[in-house]
């Protein structure tokens, strides 16, 4: 399967720049020594302090017999923060030819890494440094002329085959014709990161020093004289001629440039060209096909011609090998991804079977300019896998029916027909075919988990769950492990009893329940109950399943206001109070048409509080002020929590003072834990479950319970000491978050810091309590007020469940042993939440405690008991069936790699309050090692070790793993806060695989293709600097954030229908919301943004980034795929890495 089926896009390079003599840049793995061998990288061991000159050690060159391997280790990170190039390392003289008795066929030279090269620079030019390393991004190596097949072909016949022990070429095959040979780049868009050469680590070839290399071995980015077109060109994308009495290479395994592939097709220069048996075949498509950057000779850049997919590394599960010679893949011949030999300066002979090529060996031929780079259309793309699975499964309705079955991914919109097991919008799992056994588990080290989002929204076309009621009797359940009635349960002796699916107990069937059984043994009522026949429904409960065995109150909302000095000054009192008044009118109710029975109160606080009397008959609110914050009370009981609609005079009349009578306040210290107390005793008074709205403002520094210190230490970033940063400074609010989940108090938090709040601590009871955290940095009004408004919004009106209990059930054989989220657990089984909303999620981790069977599969039943917001006490059961397996092929067959992510995130940031980061991303990257290595060593056909071998549904695992690794929270830069990491790493807990996906990954469209006719989306590019055009606009998200980049050559119209004015510099890059124009093109920019934001729990601010504007650094930080400040790798670099120690871990 062909992963990246999309034309290969130039590289937005500019042409050369004169300036610099040619000499490569310093690598980012290290330099070459003259003599030595090029180095692989090391454990990745974060972000070097500077820039390692040295020799790498370690890369060993592809083997010959008996070569011995230099060892040593150097880092993986050890990039320069921020403004080095990675181009190829640095020669130092250029090394002497080896010997003609040395065994060498320069079809298959495969040293990643620049080569040394040789001395002749037959009079190239001056290149400038970005020209170098901008022709290392996406330029082809050929000949002006073309050869026979076409321009850009490999040449017809060879001289001779090489030996077979290549590994098979990939499966995508491009019909033979005039296809493209990746051209002309386009114009330069910015400087981008290049990345670094390729590691190998294979014992050298060449004991006596380095090999002869000629394309990757010149100096990148020298450019050639153009030959005259009526002698032959000097270079071409064959196999030097062999009468020059070299030998041809013995074959070779190894880490050839990292060819990747899945049971196939290689990544990359996989050892000698083409040939497995016999010679190889002569269509064998564009030279430098999709597997290596496109090489520039300068002069020698073939036009472009569209339509040639850039060759993957493929990554088909299953399925034969291809065979050799497959069209559309470049003979792969030298160096990291495909990279195609010319011939050596000065060798004799036109190449046989080719009329005019191949340079007299008087004339001395050009070096190609040919630096090493690994193509990133060669490696796995993100979006080529979602539009693949758009066009694959976005058209039929999903059915849940089938059990084991992968659904769509998360970015794909599809239907779900709920027909015994519950829909993906409820539980994804991290793979649908569980292992039969914990050897198998352990072995393959993929993650059995489960991410539940029990109360999630349905889209309209989707029926909500059944609401099924059995009367006094209560849900029917299994007499053993109470497991409820649920589509599993298998109905004998005539239907009188069951037999529990989950732990085969047999119970009997209460009368009132009873129903025959047809001929096939199932219930002939089957299909009129929710319970056996889908995969959600809720069941109404008995008193039997409440607190203190009686029906709950209705809940209640307080709202408790900061109005200390800071928090009057920025806006934020007169902006809550103002919209309150409106926004009591949109309390959560079932049912639309009745009011919301949610009652409401109202503290205000600064170093004291502020409890408001609003009771109905009062003609004003009344004031009662508690300063014995060490005690806390509540002065009153009637009066302070109220129906809205009776009370509507009194709260309005108490908004509008609110802000007047704190408008000249001078007080600025606040506290926060006797806030929460006030809250929690006023529910308990009421005897009701609720949620308290905490709008704070600074760190708690004024002498109370929970006072706060300013603990912000950046010294003790990246030591065995930050994990204290993340831990509560202060026991207090651990203790106070319990007695909150007691009562079923959930405690909302919006944050308005203007320096360090202690995120970390304050952040304790509301994820604790199954609450939120919105923090809204240096907030000014007139910027930040639509954000915050919308989340005020949001949060006040989604469904929500309060004082829930949720238990998830499993089969015999496995049992669930983790639990990630934002609640609280008295005990190992039962996640305790005194608040459960829409948005959030619980990931669960099971483990195996016994064999399963194929037969049986395994399964699991969620059920969460709650108060709705009526007051009614419910349950919400989700089920779910899914295969057992004892082969690892079928295991790696049926993984979703999003939900993977999501679970490889919460679990590292939570690993964070007990381990340094630097152990964190170590034990990931290990993780992730051994699940691919796992695939290679027992699922994948045998192959070239130099292949990278992904399992087809997890060839994503490494870009999106690599994404994770250099978050803010495990890979801080310099600017983030401590306050910001803690904010991150809460968030990441509770959300679900949507929201994980597109915060780590995040999704950027091209607006320069919108089609405002068909108002569909332009197809989004991947998240690197390459693939932005400076003519274009951009629009990227990640959840939090919406950012539209403008670049710096943009068409005048373009500019004009979106911000009403042609010029790039007139465009005001402060603007938060885009005009409203009466065009077709603004009207179908606004729908989308809106659109996207709709998608979102959070309301996305929108940031205007003009190209080369100083606010380009924050989204640059966002193409994760590139290289960034803070020492993360780029993809390219963390693929060669993953390779490099998948071949340890072989090995």
């Amino acid at each position: 399967m062909n992963v990246n089926q999309q034309p290969h896009m130039a590289s937005p390079y500019g042409q050369p720049q004169p300036g610099y003599q040619g000499y490569p840049q310093p690598g980012y793995g290290g330099d070459n020594v003259p003599s030595g061998y090029p180095a692989q990288y090391a454990p990745y061991n974060g972000p070097g302090s500077a820039y390692q000159q040295g020799p790498p050690q370690g890369m060993r060159g592809p083997p010959t017999s008996g070569a011995p391997p230099v060892s040593g280790a150097q880092n993986y990170s050890q990039f320069g923060q921020g403004e080095t190039q990675n181009g190829p390392p640095p020669m130092v003289a250029p090394p002497q030819r080896p010997p003609v008795s040395q065994p060498y066929t320069p079809a298959a030279v495969n040293l990643p890494g620049p080569q040394p090269t040789y001395g002749q620079q037959y009079g190239a030019p001056p290149v400038s440094m970005q020209q170098m390393t901008n022709q290392m991004a996406s330029m082809q190596v050929g000949s002006t002329a073309p050869s026979p097949a076409g321009p850009g072909y490999a040449p017809q016949s060879f001289p001779q085959a090489p030996p077979v022990s290549q590994p098979p070429f990939s499966t995508a095959q491009v019909q033979p014709g005039p296809t493209q040979s990746y051209g002309r780049p386009l114009p330069s868009t910015q400087p981008s990161f290049p990345r670094p050469p390729l590691p190998t680590s294979q014992p050298s070839a060449f004991p006596a020093g380095p090999p002869p290399t000629s394309t990757p071995s010149q100096l990148p980015g020298v450019i050639q004289p153009q030959p005259p077109v009526s002698q032959p060109p000097p270079y071409h994308s064959g196999p030097p001629p062999t009468s020059t009495g070299f030998p041809p290479r013995p074959p070779f395994h190894g880490m050839q440039g990292l060819p990747m592939t899945s049971q196939g097709p290689p990544m990359a220069s996989q050892g000698p060209p083409m040939a497995s048996q016999g010679p190889p075949m002569a269509s064998q498509g564009p030279p430098m096909g999709s597997q290596g950057p496109p090489m520039a000779q300068a002069n020698h850049i073939l036009p472009t011609q569209p339509g040639m997919p850039p060759g993957p590394i493929n990554t088909s599960l299953s399925g034969p090998p291809p065979q050799p010679g497959m069209q559309g893949y470049p003979a792969q011949q030298n160096g990291a991804f495909g990279q195609v030999r010319g011939p050596q300066p000065g060798y004799t002979g036109p190449y046989p079977g080719q009329q005019n090529y191949g340079a007299p060996s008087t004339a001395p031929a050009p070096a190609p300019a040919a630096p090493k780079r690994l193509d990133p259309d060669s490696i796995p793309s993100p979006i080529q896998v979602i539009e693949d699975d758009k066009a694959n499964k976005g058209s039929e309705p999903f059915t849940t029916g089938v059990r084991g079955q992968a659904p769509p991914l998360v970015t794909t919109k599809f239907q779900v027909k709920d027909q015994g097991n519950a829909s993906p919008r409820y539980i994804r799992c991290t793979s649908y075919n569980m292992p039969c056994n914990s050897d198998m588990a352990k072995q393959s080290q993929v993650p059995l988990a489960a991410v539940i989002k029990p109360l999630a929204p349905l889209p309209p076309d989707e029926t909500p769950p059944y609401l099924v009621d059995h009367g006094e009797s209560g849900p029917i359940r299994c007499n053993r492990c109470k497991a409820y009635m649920c589509p599993y349960m298998q109905f004998i002796e005539g239907g009188r009893r069951f037999q529990c699916g989950f732990c085969s107990c047999v119970t009997e069937v209460p009368p009132h329940y009873f129903q025959h059984l047809d001929h096939t043994g199932k219930r002939v009522d089957c299909y009129d109950r929710p319970e056996l026949s889908m995969g959600s429904y809720e069941f109404m409960t008995t008193v039997d399943y409440c607190k203190n065995n009686k029906f709950p109150q209705p809940p209640a909302f307080i709202f408790l206001i900061d109005v200390s000095y800071n928090a009057v000054k920025n806006g934020m009192v007169g902006i809550v109070c103002q919209e309150l008044k409106t926004l009591l009118d949109y309390l959560p109710r079932e049912n639309p048409d009745v009011e919301s029975n949610i009652r409401v109160g109202f503290v205000t606080y600064n170093k004291v509080l502020h409890f408001y009397n609003v009771k109905a008959s009062l003609a004003q609110p009344q004031m009662m002020v508690v300063s014995d914050v060490a005690d806390m009370f509540v002065p009153l009981l009637d009066g302070f929590l109220v129906n809205v609609s009776e009370s509507r005079v009194v709260i309005e009349s108490l908004l509008d003072q609110i802000p007047e009578m704190f408008a000249d306040t001078r007080e600025t210290e606040t506290v926060f834990g006797p806030v929460i107390q006030a809250g929690l005793e006023a529910l308990k008074a009421a005897d009701c479950a609720g949620k308290l709205f905490v709008f704070h403002s600074s760190l708690p520094i004024a002498e109370a319970p929970g006072k706060l210190k300013n603990r912000e230490d950046k010294k003790l970033v990246g030591t065995d000491k930050e994990k204290s940063l993340f831990q509560p400074q202060v026991s207090f609010y651990n203790t106070l978050a319990k007695e909150c989940v007691a009562q079923g108090c959930c405690v909302d938090l919006f944050l308005f810091p203007n320096q360090y709040v202690d995120v970390a601590t304050l952040g304790v009871v509301p994820t604790s309590t199954g609450g939120s955290i919105y923090k809204y940095t240096y907030f000014q009004a007139p910027s930040d007020q639509e954000r915050f408004l919308n989340d005020l919004r949001r949060d006040v009106q989604k469904q929500m469940g309060f004082d829930a209990v949720m238990r998830v059930r499993t089969s015999t054989g496995i049992r669930v042993t983790d639990f990630f989220g934002s609640f609280f657990m008295s005990n190992t089984t039962d996640v305790e939440l005194a608040g459960l909303d829409c948005d959030k999620t619980v990931t669960v981790e099971f483990k195996h405690d016994d064999k399963l069977s194929e037969e049986t599969g395994a399964l699991m039943q969620c059920a969460v008991l709650y108060t709705s917001c009526s007051g009614q006490r419910r349950l919400r059961i989700h089920n779910m069936a899914v295969n057992c397996c004892s082969q690892l092929a079928d295991l790696y067959r049926n993984c979703e790699t999003d939900t993977i992510i999501n679970y490889f995130a919460k679990y590292a940031y939570r690993s964070i309050l007990s381990s340094p980061t630097k152990n964190v991303r170590d034990s990931l990257m290990n993780q992730c090692a051994q699940i691919l290595a796992c695939y290679r060593k027992n699922c994948a056909s045998p192959s070239s070790a130099g292949q990278l071998i992904l399992p087809e549904c997890m060839k994503l695992l490494p870009v999106y793993l690599n994404c994770v690794l250099k978050s803010d929270v495990l890979q801080p830069g310099a600017d983030v806060s401590l306050d910001d990491r803690a904010y991150l790493r809460q968030l990441v807990s509770t959300m679900d695989v949507a929201e994980s996906h597109v915060f780590f990954y995040p999704r950027l469209l091209p607006l320069q293709k919108l089609d405002v006719e068909s108002m569909t989306l332009p197809m989004a590019v991947r998240d690197s600097e390459e693939r932005l055009s400076r003519g274009g606009v951009y629009l990227l998200e990640n959840g939090l954030n919406i950012f539209l980049w403008v670049g710096v050559s943009a068409q005048q119209e373009l500019l004009q229908n979106i911000f009403g004015t042609p010029a790039f510099s007139q465009i005001d890059s402060n603007m938060t919301s885009l005009p409203a124009l009466d065009n077709p093109f603004s009207k179908s920019l606004r729908e989308i943004i809106e659109s996207v934001r709709a998608q979102r729990s959070r309301y996305m601010k929108l940031m205007v980034v003009k190209q080369e504007d100083k606010l380009e650094l924050i989204f640059k930080h966002f193409l994760v795929e590139d290289k960034n400040n803070n020492g993360g790798a780029s993809y390219v670099d963390f693929l060669c890495h993953m390779h490099k120690e998948i071949r340890q871990l072989l090995s």
